[in-house]
């Protein structure tokens, strides 16, 4: 028996309206966390990708001087666009930890909903952002503009 076995074994388990309301709401609350790093990747992306290119045009404009570190919105913006990027793989790692412990075998009988965990769109959203700032990463790293 694995240590994580023992764990799951410290709690009893009772099917009742009270318990299965409490999984519902801890696996909306999982499904909220998600959601906020979502947020958080989308941010970081975005302004990421902002920071650069605003910098990266005001360059061509005459009236301003010359800048001391030229390529300091071209690290700052790789840094965020990274930045986002791992935040929404971390995140998809931990989102699918806690969803398979909610769905393990001790918790199946108060879940009441069917034979075991589905696809959540929120997969779906999370993959097409990663290839968003991927996208974006290459953009600012190729400087295109």
């Amino acid at each position: 028996m694995s240590g994580n076995d023992d764990a799951l074994r410290e709690f009893e388990v009772r099917v009742s309206a009270d318990s299965h309301f409490s999984w519902m709401r801890t696996r909306l609350a999982v499904e909220n966390t998600m959601l906020a790093y979502l947020r958080t990747a989308v941010s970081l992306i975005g302004f990421g990708f902002v920071v650069f290119q605003f910098v990266y045009r005001l360059r061509d404009y005459p009236r301003i001087g010359e800048v001391r570190f030229p390529d300091a919105a071209w690290y700052l913006g790789l840094l965020l666009i990274g930045s986002g990027i791992l935040t929404l793989v971390f995140a998809i790692f931990e989102y699918r930890r806690l969803l398979r412990y909610l769905w393990s075998e001790n918790y199946k009988p108060i879940a009441g909903l069917g034979s075991g965990q589905k696809l959540t769109p929120l997969y779906g959203v999370s993959f097409v952002l990663i290839l968003v700032g991927v996208f974006a990463f290459f953009a600012v790293l190729l400087r295109i503009g």
